[in-house]
């Protein structure tokens, strides 16, 4: 299995014009942070979660040239602005999108994508094939995919686990049963927002001490924020396993 980090930061992190702060002014290509989202490469198949606003730049950095599903972890603008841009690979694949996600967000991508769900379409939108998550495990193409949930806040939000890895994003609060469907994993990326309390999202120390309680042989943190901090700097205050992620790092387990 081979994993992308297609985006390790947030709509807080990403480059902004005219900003001079220690991370936007940095020359440290790890520190150029574009919205958290995910590639899995396992059995054949090709898995993306999310599509933000970075969605297309992130596929053409990457050179994906093979979608088979497009997995959503929740309804926020910055894990599925980009859902748009599936509809090259509906062109380049002759086939539809399959694409995974819970009722309430399926619901609001039928508002912002309309005219991806209307009865008369118009040619050339986004072809898709919608499949409901209920939160139990599924098969895709032989690639067996367990939904876990987590809270970002008080919304629920999917996180999953593909074999011995796990991706968790937006959390604030991972539950017990949560947790062991998480407990086993030899690789997590696990978000970390900043070193300063927040409503909705892990802080450092928080997700420090999560990463230390699911117990993985490598932790990686993303959905990263300006006020985290350098990469380099944050790198220096970790544990020897665990490690901030970065855009374009890439990932290898055994199947």
């Amino acid at each position: 299995m081979k994993i992308t980090v297609l985006g390790s930061g947030t709509s807080q992190g990403v480059p902004v014009i005219g900003c001079n702060c220690s991370v936007c002014t940095s020359l440290d290509f790890r520190d150029k942070r574009l919205r958290a989202s995910i590639h899995v490469e396992t059995k054949g198949k090709s898995i993306i979660v999310d599509s933000g606003p970075d969605f297309r730049q992130q596929v053409l950095r990457e050179r994906i040239k093979q979608l088979d599903a497009l997995l959503f972890t929740h309804e926020h603008k910055d894990h599925t602005a980009g859902m748009d841009d599936i509809r090259s690979f509906n062109f380049m694949q002759q086939k539809d999108m399959p694409l995974y996600a819970d009722p309430r967000v399926l619901n609001q991508l039928k508002q912002e994508f309309s005219y991806v769900f209307s009865e008369k379409k118009y040619p050339g939108v986004p072809q898709v094939e919608v499949h409901l998550l209920d939160g139990e495990p599924f098969d895709f193409e032989g690639v067996k995919i367990t939904p876990i949930e987590v809270l970002h806040y008080k919304l629920p939000v999917y996180g999953f686990r593909f074999g011995d890895f796990t991706y968790i994003t937006d959390a604030k609060e991972i539950g017990e049963e949560s947790l062991e469907k998480i407990k086993g994993s030899k690789v997590v990326i696990l978000n970390a927002l900043q070193r300063t309390e927040h409503l909705s999202h892990l802080t450092l120390d928080e997700a420090l001490k999560m990463a230390e309680k699911i117990g993985a042989e490598k932790t990686y943190l993303t959905h990263l924020s300006h006020r985290m901090g350098k990469h380099q700097e944050v790198e220096a205050l970790l544990p020897d396993n665990v490690s901030i992620a970065f855009d374009g790092l890439k990932i290898e387990i055994d199947d």
